[in-house]
């Protein structure tokens, strides 16, 4: 069996028409129907009904769950080239959101210099779901994720740090500075500036909303949090920041929120769980998660 036996499969599986699928890969029609019949012969079973009067091509049940298979060995096949692709770069490709990358990640810098391995790293800079997806898409070797749960995969090798509680930040010349706790219901009215919808605030924003049985009103979104602390502290409006956020630097105040089952940060390094890692990648990996690097 070989690789573009399978490929011709999944085209025929889509295309449902022979020619169609010669025609996407360059080659004659009897090229794609030796191949399938290779592969039915190999397993004994007709993966297509051949509807001659009607030119149609049907796709048999055995079909249907062979293709599950195939298409996963093809989509690990893509990502073991990528993850070579890399080896041979030299280069670590690593996932950064912005607000771990600018409160969190910025105090390992200096860690990593002594190791050597800063100047490996090529950092993406996105959201966690984006850069989720290119963790498990080979595009990069691991990532820092931010989310609002402790997350599981049973394709990723996860390591949780820590969480970190979300606050109400308002400025200090606002009326709810003087508190040190508030529920999320006494919000009612109040204006709010928030992240963009890229960032995990937004969905534990919604769910203390939900809980709350309010609907907050936004004026205002950006992705730059300094810009959302600058008009907190201006008292345009209050917001909604996860503690990670927050420095005594911001002269802000922020409130712990009094309601039962809050959402929290959570944060998290992932890999894929069958990447061998280079030693480089393992050095990294062991350095950020506090283990002993055997390298």
């Amino acid at each position: 069996m070989k690789i573009k036996e399978l490929e011709y499969f999944m085209s025929l599986i889509k295309n449902k028409n022979f020619s169609a699928t010669a025609d996407e890969f360059h080659v004659s029609q009897p090229t794609v129907t030796m191949a399938i019949q290779r592969l039915e012969a190999k397993y004994g079973v007709k993966f297509f009904i051949r509807d001659h009067v009607h030119r149609r091509i049907k796709v048999t049940k055995t079909g249907q769950q062979f293709a599950r298979h195939v298409q996963t060995i093809l989509n690990e096949l893509v990502i073991a080239q990528r993850e070579i692709d890399n080896a041979k770069q030299q280069k670590i490709h690593f996932g950064l959101p912005a607000i771990i990358g600018n409160y969190y990640f910025a105090a390992l810098a200096p860690k990593l210099l002594r190791a050597h391995l800063l100047e490996l790293l090529d950092v993406t800079e996105e959201g966690s779901e984006h850069l989720l997806q290119m963790v498990l898409d080979g595009d990069l070797d691991m990532a820092f994720l931010g989310s609002d749960h402790t997350p599981h995969n049973d394709q990723l090798t996860i390591h949780e740090f820590t969480k970190f509680p979300f606050k109400l930040i308002v400025g200090n010349t606002n009326p709810l500075a003087q508190r040190h706790q508030i529920a999320f219901s006494d919000l009612r009215g109040q204006s709010f500036i928030m992240p963009d919808t890229d960032f995990i605030h937004v969905a534990a924003f919604h769910q203390m909303s939900r809980a709350a049985h309010i609907r907050p009103k936004v004026i205002y979104r950006t992705n730059d949090i300094h810009i959302i602390k600058q008009l907190v502290a201006e008292n345009v409006g209050v917001s909604f920041l996860t503690s990670l956020a927050l420095t005594p630097d911001d002269h802000l105040t922020s409130l712990k929120f009094t309601d039962h089952q809050q959402p929290y940060f959570h944060l998290s390094l992932v890999k894929r769980r069958n990447e061998l890692l280079t030693p480089s990648q393992q050095q990294l990996w062991d350095l950020l998660t506090n283990k002993k690097s055997s390298h």
